[in-house]
């Protein structure tokens, strides 16, 4: 490999490819574009397979599962040469994928926008938007993604994530949850889920979604690691509202604590187009009227005690009264 420092080539690019799931159809038509106008294609062997026909007459560079710092290195010199350079990752390049490494190396050898090689990130539907698609609407409140790699993270680290996300509600899609060496993760990641969830909480397994041996399993999660799951697994773990029914895994967004869901009419005490009535502007004037203190309000809320105390500490505005009130 050339000095990283030295000058580069004019019209050198470097465009960051997400690939979605795999399957062609699921190609956005900028990916594919972006892959028919590179001189270079880079990418793990596997994610170099599932777009092989749309490679012919281009330089192919295949690289290991955990060469992703060799990858991007690669993808600037040969943009410092002035090639275009399709590095590709699978889902979204920004999402656990290359953009990050990518940048990483362009910033450590002094790249700049201005610096005469231009970077494109081009967006793929990642591995909770197919897996959720496969499965229902798992992801229609709020949820987060948490790897169990610790290849690159402390275990520690992970496990408090792992924790507050569960303590916190979250729909959980589990990124990079076993391997053939990594397998006591999604044992520690259920016991901390247990903690705090129910042991009936559903849970969605989807394996290669959209390749030729896609699969999808529900189970719960006190039944979870008993089910088949690997390096081509994403694990998604339902909040205390999500359901399954008719083989559909479902989280509700919260319509029916304002409206009757049959009629579509408003509970008493809610308006349409306003915030509920334990929104922040009706909790705040439950809290300064209950004649609570801040301890007892934060064990009740399962919030922080200064949080709580500050609130208290503020005096109501005539915005906030008014808009209780109506």
């Amino acid at each position: 490999m050339s000095d990283m420092h030295l000058p580069s080539a004019a019209g050198g690019k470097i465009m960051l490819v997400g690939l979605g799931p795999g399957s062609h159809e699921h190609l956005t038509a900028r990916a594919r574009a972006a892959i028919a106008e590179a001189d270079t294609v880079i990418g793990y062997v596997t994610y170099i397979r599932l777009v092989a026909e749309l490679l012919e007459g281009k330089e192919v560079i295949k690289k290991s599962m955990t060469e992703e710092l060799d990858r991007a290195i690669e993808a600037f010199d040969r943009a410092r040469q002035g090639r275009k350079v399709a590095l590709i990752s699978s889902g979204d390049a920004g999402v656990y994928g290359m953009a990050g490494p990518t940048f990483e190396v362009l910033f450590q050898a002094g790249w700049t926008p201005e610096s005469g090689i231009e970077v494109e990130i081009i967006p793929g539907a990642s591995a909770l938007n197919t897996c959720a698609a496969l499965v229902g609407a798992p992801l229609t409140h709020d949820f987060c993604a948490i790897s169990l790699s610790d290849l690159l993270t402390p275990w520690p680290t992970i496990a408090r994530r792992l924790d507050a996300v569960a303590a916190a509600d979250f729909v959980v899609a589990l990124y990079n949850p076993k391997s053939g060496r990594r397998t006591r993760q999604i044992v520690e990641a259920r016991r901390l889920f247990l903690r705090h969830r129910r042991p009936d909480t559903p849970v969605a397994i989807v394996k290669s979604a959209y390749r030729p041996k896609q699969r999808v399993e529900f189970t719960t999660l006190e039944k979870m690691t008993e089910c088949d799951i690997g390096m081509l697994s994403t694990v998604l773990i339902g909040n205390s509202n999500t359901f399954v029914q008719h083989g559909l895994m479902v989280t509700p967004r919260g319509y029916h604590n304002k409206y009757d869901v049959e009629s579509g009419a408003t509970h008493s005490g809610e308006q349409a187009g306003r915030s509920l009535s334990t929104g922040l502007t009706g909790w705040l004037a439950g809290l300064h009227s209950s004649g609570l203190g801040a301890a007892e309000l934060a064990a009740l809320h399962r919030l922080p005690e200064d949080y709580i105390a500050a609130l208290l500490a503020e005096a109501p505005t005539p915005d906030d009264t008014e808009e209780a009130a109506a």
